[in-house]
This record gives C-alpha cells, sequence and structure tokens, in this order.
C-alpha cells in the first residue's frame, strides 16, 4: 500500500475519530462554534505537531527525508477540500433539509482524493529525487523486527480506535462545561483546547513513526488526518439542527481556516523545495509552521 497512502487511510483516520465524534456531538447540541472550531483547529495543531515531529528526526529535514509524489497530491488535497467550506461560509445559504451542498461536495472530493493518490502511486509521472537521507515509502522493516499476526493486529487497531472514539465524546462533553463555566468563546475553545486534546493521538503516533524510521506513515498521517478532519465539518453540518453550520461560522473559525491553508501552503514548498539540514536540523517549514501556529494562538486567545 505505501505508507502515505496506510497513514492517509488507518492512521490519519483512526487518530481522527476523537475530533470527528466531538465535532459531531457538539454539533448535535447546539454548539456549532465549538464544532467548528474543533475541526479547523485540529488541522492547525497537527500540522504544527509534524513540525514537532520533525524536531525528533534526526537524520535529516523530514520533509526531505519523506519527499514523495503521493505526499505533494495528498497535501494539495487538503488545500483543496480546506477552500470548500470558505465557499460555503461566504456563498448563498443554500440548504437541503438543514444540510449545505458542499457538505456532500466534501464527502465526494475527499473520496475521488483518495482514488487520485492511489492512481498518483501506482503510476508516478514523476519521482523526487534520491539521496542518501531519502526514505522510500515501501520500506521493510528492520531485520529482526517480530510482531503478533495480521488478524491480531487488526483486532488491536479496532479496539484501539475506538477507545479514541469514546475518548472524544468526553472531551466533547468537557469542552461544553468548560465554556459554559469560564465564559470564553466556543470558538476560540474549540480551537485552542479541545481540537490539540483531540490531537493528540497524531502527535503521539507521528513521534512514533519517525523514532521508526517510518517518515512517510507520519507525513500521510498527519496530513493525510487532516483532509480527514476537513470531512468533520460535513458530518457537523448533518447533526446541527438549526441550518448549516457553516452559517455560524464566526470570524475566527475563518480565521483559523486560513491560517491552516497556509501552513499547509508552507509545508508543501518545505516538501518541494527539500532542504537537507535548516536551523535546529530541522527544514524552514518546520520553523515556519511552528511561528504561525505560535502567533495564530496569541490572536485567538487575545479574541477571546
Amino acid at each position: 500500500m505505501g505508507e502515505i497512502m496506510a497513514g492517509a487511510l488507518f492512521v490519519g483516520g483512526s487518530t481522527s475519530l476523537p475530533g470527528a465524534i466531538t465535532s459531531v456531538t457538539t454539533a448535535w447540541g447546539g454548539h456549532p462554534q465549538l464544532a467548528v472550531g474543533n475541526a479547523i483547529g485540529g488541522l492547525t495543531a497537527q500540522t504544527a505537531f509534524l513540525a514537532v515531529a520533525d524536531l525528533v528526526y534526526r537524520r535529516a529535514n523530514l520533509e526531505h527525508a519523506a519527499a514523495s509524489i503521493t505526499g505533494l497530491t495528498q497535501g494539495t488535497l487538503l488545500v483543496s477540500l480546506l477552500t470548500l467550506p470558505l465557499l460555503a461560509v461566504n456563498g448563498p445559504q443554500w440548504t437541503l433539509f438543514g444540510v449545505h451542498p458542499v457538505s456532500v461536495l466534501l464527502v465526494v472530493a475527499y473520496g475521488l482524493g483518495l482514488r487520485l493518490l492511489a492512481d498518483v502511486k501506482d503510476t508516478p509521472m514523476w519521482t523526487p529525487k534520491r539521496t542518501e537521507a531519502t526514505m522510500s515509502e515501501v520500506d521493510a522493516p528492520p531485520e529482526g523486527a517480530k510482531g503478533a499476526g495480521t488478524g491480531a493486529l487488526w483486532g488491536w487497531f479496532a479496539g484501539l480506535a475506538g477507545v479514541t472514539a469514546v475518548a472524544g465524546w468526553v472531551v466533547g462533553e468537557t469542552s461544553i462545561a468548560l465554556v459554559a463555566r469560564l465564559d470564553v468563546s466556543e470558538s476560540a475553545f474549540g480551537t485552542l483546547f479541545t481540537a490539540v486534546a483531540n490531537s493528540l493521538p497524531e502527535l503521539v503516533t507521528a513521534i512514533a513513526a519517525v523514532r521508526l524510521g517510518a517518515v512517510h506513515l507520519a507525513v500521510g498521517g498527519v496530513v493525510g488526518g487532516n483532509a480527514f478532519e476537513v470531512l468533520y465539518l460535513a458530518g457537523a453540518d448533518v447533526a446541527y439542527r438549526d441550518g448549516s453550520i457553516y452559517h455560524a461560522f464566526t470570524a475566527e473559525n475563518q480565521f483559523t481556516t486560513l491560517v491552516a491553508v497556509l501552513m499547509t501552503g508552507v509545508l508543501l514548498l518545505g516538501m518541494l523545495y527539500r532542504q537537507r539540514v535548516g536551523p535546529a536540523r530541522i527544514g524552514f517549514e518546520s520553523v515556519i509552521i511552528l511561528v504561525l501556529y505560535a502567533l495564530s494562538a496569541a490572536l485567538l486567545l487575545l479574541e477571546a
């Protein structure tokens, strides 16, 4: 399958379950700004976590080592998906049974994007220049590595994914209570606190992957998880019964969405430039991503 595809489908999908459950349940409970803040804030937090993983990977810049056409395609898909909610927010307020057509388009576009990823992996039209620091997407596990059988691994995967999903419900309910007690805006709390809590699985798996040398799995898990996370909005739109959730977007939500687009664009530039060694042995893109996240968090806290 390749690490990028595995990261997008399995790592990104499973570690994104807490955020998905939180966004859907909070939207169902009539807290649209919290649902949106959690979904969009998770995108920025997880991209920042990829920069943290770059700090952990000491051999070279992570984006240099994980260069691949599927990774670039995945990032481009994410940018395309992120523009759709912004179009829904600023376009005509159409709904069908309370659901905006963009929610359906998000699901269709994501499915077509996965198909495109598979085609690009199987028949790539170009490949990155290999260096001694470049890792293959299909590198074999270390010699002597042992593990459970495939069936047992699927069992563990399903069980742990279920645990993270339940945790997402708990985080959502706790966030609703904290917002009421602290008297802060749902958008800011969802973006800065709920989203970060739900994004911790991506941080842990990204660091674990790079420590094992599975750099493509780390990149695919984060960027693929981000693409999956955009679909939270579609689920939250269905769950929110007071109209379309896109019409409940605040200025803070739109600001965070644009920051997510900018961070993804910087990440793509880093993957294209492939800087070998940058400051603190991380690429320029990781430095910029961390600065962008810190600045956006500070501005949201000031507005909260």
